[in-house]
């Protein structure tokens, strides 16, 4: 296992925090080169950027700008393909609260200049608030989206849910939590497996990755704990990767992790994870090519760290 900041590049333009990432093929041949996609929510662009030199070109100019260049959670979230087409997660660009008027929601990107709101998922969050927590915006916060039976699913971290969104604009809860703050998701047949964040207890956040079955609505812990996770994403066979922020030692549970806290972890198989690297600053998501995984940071590089599994999963 070897940790580099191979794209460093890209940082100039990605400029993030709090970035989703996604990544494609260009071409059909199973030689093509795989890309990776990235939000930079301060300048409402999404980012394309070659994992193979760290070469980085915007790639759409046209969604929701954040509303205030230091808040974190507002702007672009996340990006994810439907066969060619892409899609982008935008959050807290419309909530009272900031005073802000473009929906949140999900954005077809039809071109470089041009993107269509699919869902107002804000919107619908309004209208159906859950209970049992406190809620400061009424909107919510959407983290991250995953393509799932013909449209989205999509957590939000702030009314603790996961919720089912569709092409046609449609939005249902499919299921809720306590407070938990679910972040990361990921899909694997008819398992959805969640990042959870976690609640703070003494100090730092608890995080863990459940599993939902999509039939029945059951979910079970699958690997706990760790210091808020960001993300969760599925390497090669049956291996599954979580993505943990690190130690928090600021008392507002929306700021960020110490940096050089967080870490690359790995589901054992029995209820916890093995580490499989350390020192990453202030990561936010995970995207996997191969047996190499690919960490965006807070601060907007995207990081690289090669052989995370070995054989037979691994090179």
């Amino acid at each position: 296992m070897h940790v580099r900041k191979h794209l460093t590049a890209a940082a100039a333009v990605l400029a993030a925090v709090w970035i989703g990432v996604a990544a494609t093929s260009a071409g059909a041949a199973p030689s093509a080169l795989h890309l990776l996609y990235a939000n930079d929510p301060i300048n409402g662009t999404i980012v394309r950027v070659d994992p193979s030199t760290g070469r980085a070109s915007t790639y759409a100019d046209c969604l929701p700008k954040r509303l205030v260049p230091m808040f974190g959670f507002s702007g672009g979230m996340d990006v994810a393909f439907v066969g060619n087409t892409a899609y982008a997660l935008v959050t807290v660009v419309s909530d009272p609260l900031l005073g802000g008027n473009a929906p949140d929601g999900i954005y077809r990107i039809d071109g470089p200049h041009s993107c269509s709101l699919v869902a107002d998922i804000g919107a619908w969050s309004a209208a159906h608030l859950p209970t049992g927590f406190p809620i400061a915006l009424v909107t919510g916060v959407q983290y991250a989206m995953q393509p799932w039976r013909g449209g989205f699913l999509v957590t939000d971290g702030h009314h603790n849910r996961v919720l089912r969104v569709g092409l046609d604009g449609s939005v249902s809860e499919l299921k809720g939590f306590g407070d938990v703050v679910p972040t990361g998701l990921a899909v694997h047949g008819n398992t959805i497996y969640i990042a959870e964040a976690g609640p703070i207890v003494g100090g730092s956040e608890i995080g863990k990755v459940v599993s939902i079955d999509a039939n029945s609505g059951t979910v079970a812990d699958v690997a706990a704990s760790a210091p808020l996770m960001v993300d969760v994403e599925p390497g090669r066979g049956q291996t599954l990767f979580g993505l943990a922020q690190g130690t928090h030692s600021v008392g507002d549970p929306g700021s960020p992790a110490d940096p050089n806290t967080g870490e690359l972890l790995r589901v054992d198989g029995q209820g916890g994870f093995s580490v499989v690297a350390t020192g990453l600053d202030r990561p936010t998501s995970l995207e996997i090519i191969g047996n190499t995984a690919y960490v965006v940071t807070l601060t907007g590089q995207i990081w690289v760290v090669d052989d995370i599994a070995a054989p037979p999963y691994g090179a």
